[in-house]
């Protein structure tokens, strides 16, 4: 399931870094914790995007001026997912870096019909490797029509999947056809154009810093109906937790994607939309500045 949580902005103008992925997770971790229920302390499966909103660029980041703006939540388990709005509505005052926010609403993402190929988008940076502490092997720059950028990602998404326990040997056995087919025509124009689709960013787990390479491209996967169902809802590659890999389907059906989501809590705010928020944009501003490829 994916839920929009829209929140209002208390001072407009205010800013986020270009990729503030980090700010978010470590928001959301700390929110998780102080819930209390422990069995979702080192829960992984679930996925977010970065902040949605009418944003205008500056040497600070991104601005943003709209009285609305947007997280996109996602997870494969309702439980967790109304756990963890349940503690957002219990925040009345969030300050995520320069902004302050106030949650108000929630809605439920009409969930698409999956096939065995779908073109994706990437909403947050893809990244491939999961790095050793103190090495550079997850800046490595790998191509993306090369076997080994499909590789990684199959063995990450097998290996999930397969710790979940949602999966019987045999279904898993089964999910032996991967591959990932990037849109070069995509590539090679942003070459041309000299923008770039694959930067360094920053993770931070366990307190620890690393530097990842993270990839914002259009691709093609095909695999099962279930790989594709697992990754639209949990993300796909290394990090998913912390705000990587997450995908929208590159050509997703017009019309109302979305309906009122009344989770599971007391005293809920009624469904009051005032404001829509684009939702399908660049993560990142091609005006950021990062390390070179």
């Amino acid at each position: 399931m994916r839920v929009r949580l829209i929140f209002s902005l208390k001072n407009k103008g205010s800013y986020l870094p270009f990729h503030h992925q980090y700010i978010l997770a470590q928001f959301l971790k700390g929110l998780i914790v102080k819930g209390g229920r422990e069995e979702f302390y080192n829960y992984n499966y679930f996925n977010f995007s970065g902040l949605k909103g009418q944003t205008k660029v500056s040497r600070s980041g991104l601005h943003y001026y709209s009285s609305l703006v947007t997280l996109v939540l996602s997870s494969h388990d309702e439980d967790f997912m109304d756990y963890l709005l349940e503690q957002v509505f219990a925040t009345p005052k969030i300050e995520l870096g320069n902004l302050i926010l106030s949650p108000e609403y929630t809605e439920l993402e009409t969930a698409p019909e999956l096939e065995t190929a779908n073109k994706f988008v990437c909403i947050s940076p893809l990244v491939l490797i999961t790095p050793a502490f103190n090495e550079e092997a997850g800046k490595r720059f790998i191509s993306p029509d090369s076997d080994e950028f499909s590789d990684l990602l199959y063995e990450s998404t097998l290996t999930r999947m397969e710790k979940s326990g949602w999966y019987t040997p045999e279904q898993m056995e089964s999910f032996y056809k991967f591959q990932v087919v990037p849109d070069m025509v995509y590539i090679n124009k942003l070459k041309e154009q000299q923008k770039k689709f694959a930067r360094i960013y920053a993770v931070y787990d366990m307190d620890v810093k690393y530097e990842v390479r993270g990839y914002t491209l259009p691709f093609t996967l095909y695999a099962a109906p279930e790989v594709h169902d697992f990754v639209f809802k949990c993300g796909l590659g290394a990090f998913t937790h912390k705000g990587f890999g997450m995908l929208d389907l590159a050509n997703h059906p017009a019309g109302n994607r979305t309906s009122p989501y009344k989770f599971k809590r007391e005293g809920f705010v009624p469904y009051k939309p005032t404001e829509r928020v684009r939702q399908n944009v660049a993560p990142e501003s091609e005006e950021q500045e990062e390390s070179n490829d």
